[in-house]
């Protein structure tokens, strides 16, 4: 048991390391130029210097084996003229042991075993001989009788008057080698048709044609690291350049706009890098223009809306005293009066707001951060709104988990985000419930705003944070909105490193959802609370129950809070989808 634990946990640390070492390889391979062209330019060479040395090493073995066969067949030939010239001339033919005793020491006398160059001969009787006269069989050597191929015999004998030529193979010294063999018939006097065999082993052409593989192997391995030290000089002549251009575009892009490439030479690198010095002198003026136009258009703005102070200002002080005296007038002119006090609140809400944004263009923007408890801001939002949620009969039920949900936030801030929420809500929940819900987990606290109005067309959720945007812009605002509130709590949320987002879906409502992270200085990991209503249960565990309707917030239960302000419903819509 104990070693195929071990055997295991072997088997499992090698897997390991060879997952880590593939996933190593495969990052290297999509991050690194000069690795893939490097890899790609040995393979390729590795495959043409396979198939060429493969054609070489072919052609050269062949001619080596051809060279052989000629010079065997040439050799054997002169020597079985010689014997055939011997035997006729021989008078010993008395016995069968005289043309033995002669065939013997003619065999001996052609045999060679040289170390590098080896013949061995074999003398035996033709399969078509039928002269009772018999000479049994001559071998000079182990490399005798055997190895004469039996088709090789059958040529000899059925074709006299030439040379028959095979390659077989033979064990000399207990190493089996290729050898050329070469018969020939030849006429023994008495005895009738003989073949002659001549054995020449290729030991030599064996060892040469090892010798050139061998050095055609180191060959193309010298060869292939060449290529790739090659492959890799060259692309980092390149390359280098293409990376250098890289890190100042990266630096370019985060706006040090005097990085510039260094273009030396009239090579296309460096009409690359003039191009692209080029290209960047001319963004960077035109940055500077825009960025000028931007300074002047927001300090008009600012100025403009300073300046109007004053004058709304009086205006407001008139109106006031107009408003306060419209008993006395006739009926046209005291809703003249009421209309006129409304519009100078709509104004003094979009001076105030177009001075907000100005800030935000202008980078003024600062927050006052401290420890504070999102569901007492909720609270005040919602006891806020509560007379407006009556006169839309809307219901507003809050959501609380148990105990606070404490963040460093600027409250101001959070509660005009929040204001500006649940009175869009509020405008376009068509008179159906509003649900504000809470949430925090160890990153992040979250609060959702959701309506059951008339939603929002696909492609509005990421638009409604747009400036002045309407969804519909020949609807009438019902309830003062200046088309600023979601950029500017956009813009808020923001500040405080948050995200508020939107969603919603025609005929289901929107659902509006801020998350913020618990400390200043921390990141949100993930929202406690769901952006999409119709994907998530409608409660979560952390949510307490909300309560019956009522007409003011209730004062916090124990555990936790809920509360719902208005009470019936009435029908209302507006498309519009900023407050």
């Amino acid at each position: 048991m104990a070693a195929r634990a071990v055997a295991r946990g072997l088997a499992e640390r090698a897997g390991s390391a060879l997952r880590g070492g593939s996933r190593r390889l495969r990052h290297l391979w999509r991050a690194s130029l000069a690795f893939r062209v490097v890899v790609v330019t040995m393979l390729l060479g590795l495959l043409v210097l396979s198939a060429v040395g493969t054609y070489l090493y072919g052609s050269i073995a062949q001619g080596l084996v051809d060279g052989r066969q000629k010079i065997a067949a040439d050799d054997s030939l002169v020597l079985a003229r010689d014997a055939q010239r011997q035997f006729d001339a021989t008078d010993k033919t008395e016995s069968v042991a005289t043309l033995t005793q002669m065939a013997t020491d003619l065999a001996k006398g052609y045999t060679q075993n040289a170390r590098s160059e080896r013949r061995y001969v074999v003398i035996t009787r033709a399969d078509s001989n039928s002269r009772p006269f018999v000479i049994p069989p001559v071998e000079t050597s182990s490399v005798g009788l055997r190895y004469i191929p039996a088709t090789l015999r059958q040529a000899v004998s059925t074709a006299p008057g030439r040379q028959h030529l095979q390659v077989a193979t033979v064990t000399e010294n207990g190493d089996e080698v290729s050898a050329v063999i070469v018969g020939q018939p030849i006429e023994i006097p008495v005895a009738g048709t003989y073949g002659i065999y001549f054995i020449y082993p290729m030991q030599r052409e064996r060892e040469i044609i090892s010798l050139i593989g061998q050095t055609f192997l180191l060959g193309g391995a010298a060869l292939i690291v060449l290529i790739g030290i090659i492959a890799f000089v060259v692309t980092r002549l390149v390359a280098d350049p293409v990376r250098r251009a890289a890190r100042v575009a990266e630096r370019f892009a985060d706006g040090h706009l005097g990085e510039r490439m260094r273009a030396k030479g009239e090579d296309d690198l460096a009409r690359l890098g003039n191009s692209f010095n080029a290209m960047a002198t001319s963004i960077q003026q035109q940055i500077a223009q825009l960025e000028n136009l931007s300074r002047v258009q927001q300090r008009f703005v600012s100025d403009v809306s300073h300046e109007l102070r004053t004058p709304l200002t009086t205006i407001r002080m008139a109106g006031e005293l107009i408003h306060d005296a419209r008993s006395s007038f006739d009926p046209a002119v005291a809703r003249s009066a009421e209309l006129l006090r409304g519009e100078l609140d709509r104004f003094e809400s979009l001076l105030s707001d177009l001075l907000e944004i100005s800030r935000f263009d202008a980078g003024a923007a600062s927050l006052e951060v401290e420890a504070t408890d999102l569901g007492a801001c909720v609270d005040r939002v919602v006891a806020s709104l509560a007379p407006l949620a009556e006169r839309r009969g809307s219901t507003i039920a809050v959501r609380e988990p148990p105990g606070l949900v404490v963040a460093e936030m600027d409250s101001r801030r959070i509660e005009r985000i929040l204001r500006n929420l649940v009175s869009n809500a509020i405008e376009h929940g068509d008179g159906r419930p509003i649900e504000v819900s809470l949430g925090s987990n160890d990153s992040a606290v979250a609060v959702t705003v959701r309506d059951h109005g008339v939603g929002l067309r696909p492609g509005e959720a990421a638009l409604v944070f747009t400036r002045f945007w309407r969804a519909d812009p020949a609807r009438a605002r019902t309830t003062g909105g200046t088309g600023l509130g979601l950029a500017i709590s956009l813009e808020d949320a923001r500040l405080h490193a948050g995200r508020l987002e939107a969603w919603g879906a025609p005929g289901e409502g929107s659902c509006f959802r801020l998350t913020l992270p618990r400390h200043a200085e921390g990141a949100i990991v993930s929202s406690p609370l769901p952006l999409n209503p119709l994907g998530a249960a409608r409660s979560d565990h952390r949510l307490g129950p909300a309560s019956p309707p009522r007409t003011s917030p209730p004062d916090p239960p124990p555990g936790g809070r809920a509360a719902t302000v208005g009470s019936a419903t009435a029908p209302a819509a507006a498309a519009d989808r900023q407050p």
